[in-house]
């Protein structure tokens, strides 16, 4: 705590001008940027729950799965041993590797924040880490960081080094010359203007920063490199962009490429007007490689050219969409109804709108003509469709101080539109002619950019963000994209996949009702999945070639739901709302995605479109545009049940103005509520066919979560998440009377946006939250608030799902995959408050061979009990523990009791000879087999089959059994 007291300190009272000017005018937003100061007394307050948590000792237990692993950002790699290297994930931390790729250890995880935008490792002295954290891939789950990290002690412990307004950093670079100087690449708030963006120096290690490149408030510096035979020599790029809710300009005139010769001090634009790079406002994203192998450098830049394609259309004889935007009525009327016909049967229109109906249509006024085109309105079509240049490479030309595009043809299906995702470029060491670009797919040119093709084969994800090339042997390959870490010792041809790290990017989690159950999960760009509860992720499968999780859908995996009578009908898709209906027994999958009418605008779908079986009835089915959508039949059929119940459309080119939220009450069926984007929240009570707003006195934020209680049917809980604006207070609220009133219950929680929230089953007073931080608990509606859990990472928290019959909470997280803890005595916290010393029953074991081994070569099998209790007596506060047959004590051993709170006490389940002499005695007296009370292989003396006594006591004494079978 002293260090988060000093940091908290530091932030406070030694901010820069420009933060403390840029601090006040956010307060007088309500929703503005939080600043800095305010996100340092949150990270205190983290802390400080953590720290006083009655539940610090509930553990959670990673389930995995592992084997698609996570967004790479970045790698660096060990010179002199290649087989030693650290990865950095977008939000799964930092990780480190000494065996190629083999095993891996998790280094950042508990700071203020676990998103990193960029590592550096000083590999000639001492092997300093530093860490620019924020990721710089601008997507919609790039969180922000809070500047840069440094590590003396190979990450065992980490210092603030300042930047905490930065929010997103593209490059960190370490003079060979001077460990101590750096220079930094600051990208700058992802949805707000902000000042501190550019390019940063310290010649102090962190101590102090000089700013010595800045365009505008919404252009940061995304890449960074330096001449490796000219030390003094820096390149960066500038990338202007921003992000709103509803769009994302992702390219800008401030887009360029600069050029120091002083070691970062000044800069110089060599991308002018004339030098024949992409300006203006289709400038996008700018990455950047440098050769020199001491004749002279060669430069090379990748850009996100967002400017129009000028490209002639080809007149295939068909009608197109676009045809029909502008054209007129009487337009409409003339064109050749075989046309139209094909056109309308070529592109799926349903069956009752032919050439003729549709011109009548017209010609009465029922609909326009543009309404063919608004009809096959797709937003994923969108990523795709947009006629953008896309990628190109550029080669300077020192001579003349100019550019030249390496290539003649178009890169297609490289970045599509959606370049601002991208932005690798590596050249060989040993070769500046060989040229990788990471793109969807990874693609490598040996003639300088000339020509192209794919080193992406089958076993590699696409979307790649990092590239190390061995300078020693350069078909020594490592790789980093989406699906985590792979390594090619062929140039490219083939890759081993190295992804023993849980670092899946989780939306969404579901539980189904089988036995053992089954956790459900969407994720990042890796699709949807399915796996067992009692999942440990090892290599066994590597052995069975038997995976434990199943792959369900590609795409980036939504939301699931389960029909629990048979636990094999699933309901799960990919962004913007395109659900399938699958049945796993059956091996068959159908479309769900309600459209609308010809005449009527384009739904408005989320990119985690919200879906809901009822558990009422559960071929009831809804799913949410920017209206609620009911089907009776598990999607065969649908039918629109309410209005529009957002602000209405925004111009933009994300899709906004979208239902983010669906909830059925548990305790009535036909009682819904929906929440918006635009932070709206609607209730019906006659199953959906009428909508009350009840979205006075909310915030006008992102909704985040809406939760119809099922302890009490007037009982609604709302989150609310200002992510979207840099703006990171909790909002949480209640309402007792259906949305007529609301309180708000998040007031003592952390500044942390807040995703989800979650009732306990069982005590009403118990709610879950997960937030872009952790998991927090409230024993009291809100009142106070309290961390949850042990060894679940400082990571974001996005979905909870709650197993009710095993008393388990099942979280996705956003970078570290699943994670599940028993909630069964939490639940139970109402009747303790008032106890000093409770314990409970451990759950019935089967006795097995223990202390045996199945060969000299395998270890003890030797087996452990934690007995569980709850006290409120002080820390270090000793407990007897007395195990009992009987009235007869056969084994007793003392406890210091560690926190208020749960805790648990181990016990390995053996006795000494002197215990066991006595339990010979009682076997014998009952006429029982005391073959079995001896020393094992090992030479314990483990406890028979029977029930047995566990007594605790400290001035009072509580029991419980424990069970052998």
């Amino acid at each position: 705590m002293r260090n988060v007291l000093i940091l908290l300190l530091a932030g406070l009272f030694m901010q820069p001008a420009e933060f403390v000017a840029q601090d006040k005018q956010k307060k007088k937003d309500s929703y503005a940027p939080t600043p800095s100061g305010e996100r340092l007394l949150g990270y205190a307050k983290r802390k400080e729950l953590e720290q006083n948590s009655e539940f610090s000792n509930i553990e959670f237990r990673c389930i995995g799965p592992t084997v698609m692993s996570g967004r790479v950002v970045d790698l660096e790699v060990d010179p002199k041993d290649p087989a030693h290297f650290y990865v950095a994930y977008a939000s799964g931390g930092l990780w480190v590797t000494h065996n190629h790729g083999t095993s891996f250890d998790p280094l950042f995880q508990n700071e203020m924040v676990m998103t990193i935008g960029d590592i550096a490792v000083d590999w000639q002295h001492g092997e300093r880490i530093w860490i620019g954290s924020g990721e710089n891939n601008s997507s919609r789950s790039s969180y922000s960081g809070f500047g840069i990290y440094r590590s003396d002690d190979l990450g065992k412990t980490w210092l603030h080094c300042g930047l905490e307004e930065s929010h997103h950093i593209g490059r960190v670079l370490i003079d060979p010359q001077n460990p101590e100087h750096l220079t930094v690449a600051a990208l700058g708030h992802l949805y707000s203007h902000n000042e501190q963006r550019g390019i940063y120096t310290t010649t102090d290690g962190g101590k102090t920063w000089t700013k010595s490149l800045f365009v505008n408030p919404t252009c940061g510096a995304i890449d960074l490199v330096r001449d490796p035979a000219q030390p003094n020599d820096l390149y960066c790029a500038t990338w202007e962009r921003s992000r709103e809710a509803f769009n994302f300009t992702e390219s800008g005139a401030g887009s360029g490429i600069w050029k120091s010769t002083d070691n970062g001090s000044t800069w110089s634009l060599i991308s002018t007007a004339n030098s024949g790079f992409p300006q203006g406002t289709g400038a996008g994203r700018i990455g950047l490689a440098i050769h020199n192998s001491g004749s002279g450098p060669t430069l090379y830049a990748v850009i996100d050219n967002q400017n129009p394609r000028e490209e002639k259309s080809e007149d295939t004889g068909g009608l197109k969409k676009e045809d029909f935007i502008n054209i007129t009525p009487q337009q409409f009327q003339a064109l050749p109804d075989s046309l139209l016909e094909k056109f309308l049967r070529t592109n799926e229109f349903p069956e009752e709108h032919t050439a003729q109906s549709v011109k009548r249509d017209i010609a009465t006024g029922r609909i326009i003509p543009s309404a063919l085109s608004d009809y096959l309105y797709s937003a994923n079509a969108a990523l795709f469709d947009r006629p953008v240049i896309g990628a190109e490479v550029y080669r300077f030309d020192y001579m003349t101080s100019t550019w030249k595009r390496t290539h003649q043809e178009y890169l297609d299906d490289l970045f599509y539109s959606y370049g601002y995702y991208f932005g690798l470029i590596r050249v060989n060491p040993s070769d500046p002619n060989d040229i990788f670009i990471g793109g969807v797919p990874l693609v490598r040119s040996t003639d300088g950019g000339a020509t192209w093709k794919s080193v992406n084969p089958e076993n590699v994800h696409g979307d790649h963000h990092a590239l190390w090339i061995n300078p020693n042997n350069a078909n020594h390959i490592i790789n980093g994209n989406d699906g985590g870490i792979n390594i090619s010792f062929d140039g490219g041809v083939t890759y081993i996949n190295c992804n023993s790290p849980a670092v899946g990017q989780f939306y969404t989690v579901e539980v189904d009702d089988a036995d053992p159950y089954n956790v459900y999960g969407g994720l990042q760009d890796n699709g949807v999945w399915v796996g067992p509860s009692n999942n440990v992720p090892d290599r066994n499968w590597h052995q069975s070639g038997d995976y434990p999780f199943d792959f369900l859908m590609g795409g980036d995996g939504m939301q699931v739901q389960v029909d629990t009578r048979d636990n094999k009908t699933i309901f799960t898709g990919y962004q913007f709302g395109y659900y399938s209906r699958i049945d796993r027994h059956q091996g068959t999958e159908a479309d769900i995605h309600p459209h609308h009418l010809l005449g009527e605008k384009p739904l408005r779908w989320n990119w985690q479109t919200p879906i809901l079986l009822s558990k009422h009835q559960q071929d009831v089915f809804y799913i949410g545009s920017n209206r609620i959508h009911r089907s009776l039949d598990q999607g065969e059929h649908f039918e629109t049940l309410s209005p529009d119940l957002t602000r209405g459309a925004v111009p933009g080119d994300v899709p906004y103005g979208t239902i983010t939220s669906i909830s059925e009450s548990p305790l009535r069926f036909g009682w819904l509520c929906a929440g918006t984007d635009d932070g709206r929240v609607h209730i019906s009570r006659d199953n959906g066919y009428t909508w009350t707003d009840i979205s006075s006195g909310l915030p006008q934020l992102w909704v985040s979560r809406v939760v119809m209680s099922e302890h009490k049917p007037e009982r609604i809980y709302v989150t609310l998440n200002g992510y979207r604006k840099d703006h990171f207070k909790a909002y949480v609220y209640m309402s007792e009377d259906l949305g007529t009133t609301w309180k708000s219950i998040g007031t003592a929680l952390p500044f942390e946006p807040v995703n989800v929230i979650a009732e306990d089953p069982v005590s009403q007073n118990i709610l879950y939250v997960g937030t872009d931080h952790g998991l927090y608990i409230t024993t009291n509606l809100g009142a106070t608030w309290q961390s949850f859990g042990s060894g679940l990472p400082a990571v974001p928290v996005h979905d909870i799902a709650i197993q009710k019959r095993e008393m388990d909470i099942v979280l996705a997280t956003h970078g570290r995959s699943l994670w599940i803890a028993d909630i069964e005595l939490v639940s139970a916290i109402d009747t303790m408050y008032n106890s000093v010393l409770e314990v409970f029953s451990p759950e019935p074991m089967r006795r097995g061979s223990w202390g045996e081994r199945w060969s000299m070569w395998s270890e003890f099998n030797e087996p452990d009990v934690d007995v569980a209790y709850f006290s409120s007596l002080p820390k270090g506060s000793p407990i007897e523990v007395r195990i009992t047959s009987g009235d007869q004590v056969i084994h007793s051993f003392s406890y210091t009791h560690q926190e208020p709170g749960f805790g648990y006490i181990g016990y390995d389940l053996s006795i000494s000879e002197a215990g066991a002499e006595k339990l010979r005695e009682i076997f014998r007296a009952n006429g029982s087999d005391t073959s079995e009370i001896k020393a094992s292989e090992n030479g314990k003396i483990y406890l028979p089959k029977g029930r047995y006594g566990i007594t605790l006591s400290h001035g009072i004494e509580v029991e419980t059994t424990l069970e052998l079978k």
